[in-house]
């Protein structure tokens, strides 16, 4: 029989509204399940037991009185630890903020919360979700491989079984990143679908807030839920949500799909033998895939760069002047770099956004969504961090960021899918980029990636 913690969020929430399953016997599992395992994985840095069995029991005693709240009514989550929720210890991952519980919650996790969900903890993440790699979790396929990051744990939570579902951020790719190595489903929405009221910033305008999910559908079902206008968050969108869960099952007939060229070099040969027969499956559904340019996309990650620089500095030049000791030396020194970023520098990088998101939408004038591997190689190995930590940064803007960063500086949707596992059993991944607000359409791709890859292995964890 499948074990509780194996299903979907959409196989869970059938369960729960046929009352197969009750919400404490499913947030019980989870919270074993983390007991036996997260000593290995790393994935939480808060453990929240007691609020979570009182919200399990409130949404049974709900569901027993026929109150039925929607598909996440008692399905247990977790959220990255930058993001608000009232009472409950939010230290971003560093000490300077140690001992704050914040007085309010934040709007993505009310939404869920109002939504019926539990919450089983804070998940760990990069100091302040700044840096691409976090030594301090594990990969669920390999223990001795890192998550990514910033959103470490929450990929590693998902893929490892310690979360149904988790909320991460993206600003260089810290949702994408986690997904593709830990062989999950990330989505990076457009900027602004997705309010960032109560969610400590890294960069304003870049920042996102999206799922970490097992698979497309659970995606598109989390962000049916959380995505919306929100008063207290003056740069969310009015863009009404559409119904993300129906374009799942639409197929890929039809469709035009562009293979960026500029994000098609320097590829790990398992893994684009991965991407080019998931390629091959569209194509074999009825989509036409072929090749595009996008040659401003090379500068997209050092905009990034530019921009988060500046804008990390300015949100923490006060703590800077009273609290340096308090932070880790990787992200101190990331921060104080900001400090010899000019102003001029700053306001060409704005200006290069733009640029590059009309060269993009160029592009998909005459495509439906645009794609590219996830990552050029698999999880990193601990072994190379711990060794050479420079050189495994390094490698992992090489490998990583330079497929993430172009599209937080033009603010478009994209979405990370499994598109399998490499001989070594490490997940590989397709990133699917589409236009701003068009989720549905990432959705509607992911879906037909997914159906005709099959399903993933879970990891041996």
């Amino acid at each position: 029989m499948t074990q509780l913690t194996d299903l979907s969020v959409v196989e869970l929430g059938e369960r729960l509204r046929r009352r197969e399953a009750s919400s404490v016997e499913v947030t019980q599992a989870y919270l074993d399940r983390i007991a036996a395992v997260d000593g290995q994985l790393g994935s939480y840095l808060t453990v929240t037991a007691d609020f979570a069995l009182a919200a399990a029991k409130r949404a049974d005693a709900e569901a027993a009185a026929g109150a039925w709240r929607g598909p996440f009514h008692g399905v247990p989550v977790g959220l990255k630890d930058l993001i608000y929720v009232k009472g409950m210890p939010t230290t971003a991952g560093s000490r300077v903020l140690a001992g704050f519980r914040p007085g309010y919650d934040a709007t993505v996790w009310k939404r869920l919360a109002d939504g019926g969900a539990t919450l089983l903890g804070k998940l760990n993440l990069n100091e302040f979700a700044y840096g691409g790699l976090n030594a301090a979790c594990h990969n669920p396929y390999a223990l001795d491989h890192l998550p990514g990051g910033s959103s470490a744990g929450s990929g590693a939570a998902v893929a490892g079984r310690t979360a149904a579902a988790a909320i991460g951020t993206d600003t260089s790719g810290s949702i994408r990143i986690p997904a593709a190595a830990c062989g999950c489903v990330g989505l990076k929405p457009t900027w602004s679908r997705v309010s960032r009221h109560g969610v400590i910033p890294l960069a304003q305008s870049m920042d996102c807030v999206g799922p970490m999910t097992r698979t497309v559908g659970d995606a598109a079902l989390m962000l049916q839920v959380i995505a919306g206008y929100d008063p207290d968050d003056s740069t969310s969108s009015r863009e009404p949500a559409r119904d993300f869960v129906a374009a799942t099952r639409l197929g890929v007939k039809g469709l035009r799909i562009g293979v960026i060229r500029e994000l098609s070099d320097r590829i790990a040969p398992e893994v684009d033998r991965l991407f080019k027969a998931t390629l091959q499956r569209l194509t074999d559904q009825g989509a036409r895939v072929d090749e595009v340019s996008i040659p401003p996309l090379e500068i997209g990650a050092l905009i990034n760069n530019i921009v988060t620089s500046v804008e990390a500095l300015e949100y923490h030049q006060t703590w800077l002047a009273e609290r340096r000791a308090l932070y880790g030396a990787d992200c101190r020194v990331q921060l104080e770099a900001g400090m010899m970023v000019p102003a001029t520098a700053y306001v060409r990088a704005q200006r290069g956004r733009a640029r590059i998101l009309a060269s993009v939408l160029k592009a998909l004038a005459d495509h439906d969504v645009l794609v590219s591997p996830g990552s050029a190689a698999t999880a990193t190995p601990a072994a190379d961090f711990a060794r050479d930590p420079k050189a495994a940064a390094d490698a992992g803007y090489r490998d990583m960021l330079r497929f993430s960063q172009p599209f937080d500086a033009t603010g478009q949707p994209a979405l990370t899918v499994p598109t399998g596992l490499t001989s070594d059993r490490l997940p590989a991944s397709i990133q699917i980029v589409g236009r701003p607000f068009d989720e549905a359409m990432l959705f509607r791709v992911g879906a037909a990636v997914e159906a005709t890859r099959g399903p993933l292995e879970p990891p041996p964890l």
